[in-house]
């Protein structure tokens, strides 16, 4: 018995292993009906081509848009790296040698880390359609230190900062639109994408702002942020008067309009506004991270230059978090973040900021005493009926 397969488009063969005709049509059936529903363990001979398109087609379809982007970039870096030709090439060794050339140029330890959990989720799932004949064994890397943010919060001097160095950026006809924006981000805590979502009335997909009732409430469709669920969310007082500087007869379509310095509508894509904001972040100076990376000079001498990452769109959603965890208690900070779990909420958000925890401390041990501590001019206290030293 026999098929054309339509990936390697030649005949595939099979042997009955029997010589009565009524038994082999019964197997022949079978096998027919195991490749019809997609049942039928297929030849590892797959190219990796064909690979990655049936895994992009049949495992990532369902997910979340930017989840199916990080596990095609996983198999891209592989890619980089080894040129695959067959599935097959997924391998212990391979899988090994990718660690080592992360982190020779410098990738993040969580970033060598995801590509690993990403490429191991590919593998068993080739291995689940007989595309990969034996699984890569690898232990993921463990890091000796954790740092929880790839950035920091922005604080308020620096935000100012990057409000006035948006004209320079976008240019002056366009400033406006954009610090409009930016004030917007610092004030509502929402990821870039979800921003871009927003929307003064009812459109397929988006976040629509709520006036109509006693308090001002965001309507989030699943489909529309992270978690995937559908919620409503209440708003901020301060993101709730920064919306209402905008008069009446304009709170129609989306509730960020961004131009470009024609005038012209600026693209919507999180891919393209994101550069611009982290541009801004530049221009005002704001660094959030430095490391150093290794790489190559023009000799192609190894060399370790170091790398500063400037304030994104996601550092104003960390300040908005820092800011209001100082405010309320952690459960209302996860709501407003809409983080799945409380202890991502504890873990990024409450206590990261030491000097600012030192200085709540310092005022509370003040108001306690009724002094300011450390000042060492010390008013005396008269001395009590009854005897006791006297005060000098």
């Amino acid at each position: 018995m026999r098929y054309l397969c339509p990936i390697e488009n030649k005949h595939i063969a099979r042997s009955t292993k029997t010589s009565n005709q009524k038994a082999a049509e019964k197997k022949a059936a079978i096998w027919e009906a195991e490749l019809r529903e997609g049942r039928y363990v297929r030849s590892p001979r797959v190219t990796w081509e064909e690979f990655v398109e049936d895994y992009q087609e049949n495992a990532l379809g369902g997910l979340a848009p930017a989840t199916a982007y990080g596990y095609v970039l996983a198999l891209n870096k592989f890619r980089e790296y080894f040129r695959p030709k067959r599935v097959g090439d997924l391998t212990t060794h391979r899988m090994t040698a990718l660690v080592t050339k992360m982190r020779a140029e410098g990738s993040a330890e969580a970033y060598i880390a995801g590509t690993l959990r990403s490429l191991k989720r590919a593998s068993r799932w080739a291995h689940k359609q007989g595309m990969l004949v034996k699984l890569p064994e690898f232990e993921m890397p463990k890091q000796r230190t954790k740092k929880r943010m790839k950035g920091r919060p922005v604080t308020t001097e620096e935000f100012e900062r990057i409000e006035q160095a948006a004209a320079k950026v976008v240019g002056e006809q366009a400033a406006e639109s954009w610090v409009f924006y930016l004030r917007g981000l610092w004030e509502c805590g929402f990821r870039l994408g979800e921003s871009l979502l927003l929307s003064w009335d009812d459109r397929p997909g988006a976040i629509v702002v709520d006036f109509d009732g006693r308090r001002p409430l965001f309507r989030i469709p699943g489909s529309a942020q992270k978690r995937g669920t559908d919620e409503l969310l209440p708003m901020t007082p301060e993101f709730a008067k920064h919306l209402e500087t905008v008069p009446k007869r304009y709170r129609r379509g989306w509730v960020f309009q961004l131009t470009d310095d024609s005038g012209a509508p600026h693209s919507r894509s999180r891919h393209s506004v994101g550069p611009v904001i982290t541009s801004i972040g530049k221009k005002a100076g704001v660094v959030v991270d430095e490391r150093m990376k290794r790489t190559n000079d023009d000799k192609g001498r190894p060399v370790e230059k170091l790398v500063r990452k400037f304030a994104s769109a996601h550092d104003l959603r960390r300040g908005f978090g820092f800011r209001w965890s100082r405010r309320v208690m952690p459960p209302v900070l996860q709501e407003l973040m809409r983080h799945a779990s409380i202890q991502t909420t504890m873990a990024y958000y409450v206590g990261q900021n030491a000097e600012s925890t030192a200085d709540e401390l310092w005022r509370a041990a003040e108001r306690e005493s009724g002094n300011t501590l450390g000042n060492s001019k010390q008013k005396s206290k008269p001395r009590r009926k009854g005897g006791g030293h006297k005060t000098t």
